[in-house]
């Protein structure tokens, strides 16, 4: 059995598709055969020629058999940002945090479909027994994010922090979820955690009860929303340009920092803006806007409310009948509250329809061919964690599930 490794591509080639205004497709979210989904060839795996041209309903019958012979063996996780067609086979759905708690109780499995992303998928199989076989259908689903933090960075980083503030000095690092399995080791390896945006205030509320200062990593606009919310001012959050020397900064700007953030983001939440909540309000009197806590600070102070994506859905289910939701995440999740909250008005800030460009390379036609690879005694695409880095991202992990 070969087990693929990962092979995202580069922020360069993932910007490229449905991250420019110019170039995205607006029927983006139309169900297509595989060889007719747009950009496909920029992110095409290997996968047998017979699954490219299969339509809708074929891959839905294929499917549903696949899962029908396997049974109870099998559970699949799906993303809220996972398109509709992705999502209707999730036994279960979530966020990356209600995602990885969920893959940590499972038992007497088999095999986990994680239709995610690469950095969730292996999340997955560092939670669950050595024994289950987490599979993700695309293995270029990667992250962005996630690729801004590259490990050898991250260490140099490490080494320079405490070049300049000494090597005594008191700085706990934390990650958010959307980073490599050898980082979330590295984090455990040196008393820190992992976070999700759902609990990103716990995380840095441990981090600061075991040091003064904590490095956040990689998505800097999570790390500044949820530490002004906290209290800290936006000048002790130094930002630390990873392409740079000593990150671009100052020994003195490091020493009055409480937090040193990495310069990542998310490229889709990237997207929102401030001047579009203001032509949202202009043009929807009333509107109630909620966006993730990955967008700009500035945008996230124009909102009403800013949240992972659990609370953006319980903040517009739990709505009154009329309500008005401008919203700023994910058009996938954007989309399907407004099918499912047909009483109210949901829409998303952004006017250009874009799906997050990794997401979006979960196709049903991967879902069929590995489920089928499956049925036929062949384990295709599967995320396996080595072992030592297993020890120290299950050490990260447990301590953010143990979060109050």
């Amino acid at each position: 059995m070969a087990i693929l490794t990962p092979k995202a591509l580069n922020y360069a080639e993932q910007l490229v598709m449905y991250t420019d205004p110019d170039t995205c497709p607006t029927d983006a979210l139309v169900p297509v055969p595989l060889a007719e989904e747009p950009a496909f060839v920029s992110w095409q795996q290997d996968i047998p020629r017979e699954y490219l041209a299969m339509s809708p309903e074929e891959l839905d019958r294929r499917i549903a058999s696949a899962r029908a012979k396997l049974g109870t063996r099998l559970t699949i996780l799906g993303h809220h940002y996972q398109r509709d067609e992705v999502i209707q086979y999730a036994d279960f759905t979530g966020d990356s945090f209600k995602l990885a708690r969920h893959a940590a109780e499972q038992k007497d499995l088999e095999f986990v479909l994680f239709c995610g992303v690469h950095f969730m998928a292996e999340s997955a199989d560092i939670l669950t027994d050595e024994s289950v076989k987490v599979i993700l259908p695309n293995m270029a689903a990667g992250c962005s994010m996630a690729d801004m933090a590259d490990p050898d960075d991250v260490y140099q980083a490490w080494d320079e922090i405490h070049e300049m503030l000494g090597q005594d000095a008191s700085v706990v690092p934390v990650t958010y979820m959307n980073s490599a399995a050898n980082l979330k080791a590295f984090v455990g390896e040196r008393d820190g955690l992992v976070c999700t945006s759902s609990n990103a205030d716990k995380a840095l509320e441990y981090a600061f009860a075991r040091g003064e200062k904590v490095l956040f990593f990689p998505d800097q606009h999570l790390g500044r929303n949820t530490g002004y919310a906290m209290g800290f001012a936006l000048d002790e959050m130094v930002l630390w340009n990873w392409r740079m020397p000593n990150g671009g900064t100052t020994p003195e700007q490091l020493k009055k920092a409480k937090m040193i953030l990495w310069q990542g983001h998310c490229s889709t939440h990237q997207r929102f803006t401030a001047a579009q909540i203001e032509k949202a309000r202009a043009e929807h009197p009333g509107v109630q806007v909620i966006v993730h806590p990955e967008c700009p600070w500035e945008t996230v102070q124009a909102a009403d409310f800013n949240g992972s994506t659990e609370k953006i859905v319980r903040a517009v289910t739990d709505s009154p009948a009329g309500s008005t939701w401008a919203i700023g995440t994910e058009i996938n999740l954007v989309k399907r509250l407004a099918d499912q909250n047909p009483d109210k008005t949901v829409f998303c800030l952004d006017p250009v329809i874009c799906p997050c460009s990794t997401m979006y390379r979960i196709h049903p036609a991967y879902i069929a061919w590995v489920l089928e690879s499956l049925i036929q005694g062949r384990v295709v695409n599967e995320v396996k964690v080595e072992s030592d880095t297993r020890k120290w991202a299950l050490v990260a992990l447990e301590r953010m599930l143990a979060l109050p």
